[in-house]
């Protein structure tokens, strides 16, 4: 063995299903948690789980539950426990008590994850911040232990250093951070200006369906593409040429997973504007995955809690290349008959992916032709902030604007030049 290698945490993972669960549910649960596991550097020996109608109020689980945990950890010598749902602090010490190992929850396991890949300054800001919004009611004695005691998963990252703070100092670092963030909106919404009259498609998804891949595809962007959950947290914007020869922007976001905290949403707020300021979404699903419904589920509810699921959306099939049964390809035509399915990594389809970008840009947008007096120039200001101007000409009745604007810019456009506009 190399000096000083680390091995993987052997772990175990624990689902609490409420009772009547189907089978099919608790391991599609199982299989995503261990996906996170191996994600953050761990080593999956075994799960178990408990059908409960609520949770144990000290430990979560039954006496009978603990006592079966504790001789499996004994056995297969495991070194770390993964709770699917979220421990209260008096839970996680009770059966780290009992256990004797090291003891986290799912919302822990993710913060580690986006700690690991945390590259960029608000990435790194926003994964601290939820880390801390998380650890602050933890914040006893009970976690003093921690990082003498123990290392690995769910212990290291930006906050790691806080949790032995007492509450005021982690409470003022919290909000160091939230105003650090909100200077890096600030910075974000300048750059944004000069992009305001392209239209705009944000990649959507849950995590690991292929957006970066999509990303690089369409535009040759040199991003990070790998084959892990949260591999991209950072948001990336490029320009696309479509077959019109129209250019708009493409932006990729952070992916959705099920059970994403509130919290966590709030602390990449910052990320996620790119999905608010979009005109369109691409939301991106793995064909392949055998929970696809349930995952695009999942986005469409991540969607309505972020008030954007009206904006128009483009469903899109990915890795089809891994489908080796032609039946089930006809299967999903007929199940998502809007969908486009492509397989980004082997280029398969994605002309009739940008065609359908094209498409939904066309009838997203509105072109109108307005002759404005000379008496009414300040109103100039408006016409530029409201439309993109494709031709201005100067006439003897006042400017003549030729103006491109967007479907949901029009009623108030209408509304403010309406005895300007010419048939």
């Amino acid at each position: 063995m190399i000096e000083n290698e680390v091995l993987p945490e052997r772990t175990l993972l624990v689902a609490i299903p409420k009772k009547g669960t189907s089978k099919d549910i608790i391991e599609e649960h199982l299989d995503e948690l261990a996906s996170l596991v191996q994600t953050a550097g761990g080593q999956v020996v075994d799960s178990v789980y408990q059908e409960v109608v609520s949770f144990n109020p000290a430990t979560a689980i039954g006496k009978g539950k603990v006592q079966e945990i504790k001789s499996l950890i004994q056995q297969k010598e495991i070194n770390l426990v993964v709770f699917d749902d979220e421990l209260t602090p008096v839970q996680t010490k009770n059966l780290e008590n009992e256990f004797q190992i090291k003891v986290i929850d799912r919302t822990t396991l993710i913060l580690a994850i986006f700690a690991k890949h945390a590259r960029t300054l608000e990435a790194k800001t926003q994964v601290e911040l939820a880390q801390l919004q998380y650890l602050l009611p933890r914040l006893t004695k009970m976690w003093s232990h921690l990082s003498k005691q123990y290392g690995g998963i769910g212990t290291r990252g930006p906050g790691e250093k806080q949790i032995e703070s007492d509450r005021r100092l982690v409470k003022s670092r919290i909000q160091r951070l939230q105003k650090k963030l909100i200077e890096i909106s600030k910075q974000k919404e300048i750059e944004r200006k000069p992009r305001e009259n392209y239209f705009k498609f944000a990649l959507v998804g849950y995590t690991n369906a292929g957006k970066s891949t999509i990303m690089r595809e369409l535009t040759n962007a040199n991003v990070g593409v790998e084959d892990k959950l949260f591999a991209t947290l950072d948001t990336t914007t490029r320009a696309l040429r479509l077959p019109n020869e129209k250019v708009v922007l493409l932006s990729d976001t952070v992916g959705f997973i099920r059970k994403l905290p509130s919290h966590l949403i709030a602390s990449f707020q910052s990320t996620l504007i790119e999905v608010q300021y979009a005109n369109a979404l691409l939301h991106i699903a793995d064909a392949s995955n055998r929970y696809l419904s349930e995952q695009i589920s999942v986005v469409q509810q991540t969607l309505e809690k972020l008030k954007v699921d009206q904006k128009p959306v483009i469903l899109v099939l990915n890795k089809i290349d891994l489908i080796q049964d032609k039946e089930y390809i006809k299967f999903l035509q007929r199940e998502y008959p809007s969908s486009i399915l492509i397989s980004a990594e082997r280029g398969i389809n994605i002309n009739a992916l940008l065609l359908k970008m094209q498409e939904t840009m066309e009838e997203e947008t509105r072109y109108v032709k307005l002759l404005l007096p000379y008496s009414k120039m300040e109103l100039i200001p408006y016409v530029y902030r409201m439309s993109s101007i494709i031709k201005k000409e100067d006439k003897s009745e006042g400017i003549e604007f030729y103006a491109k604007l967007l479907k949901q810019e029009e009623p108030y456009f209408i509304n403010l030049f309406s005895q300007y506009i010419q048939n």
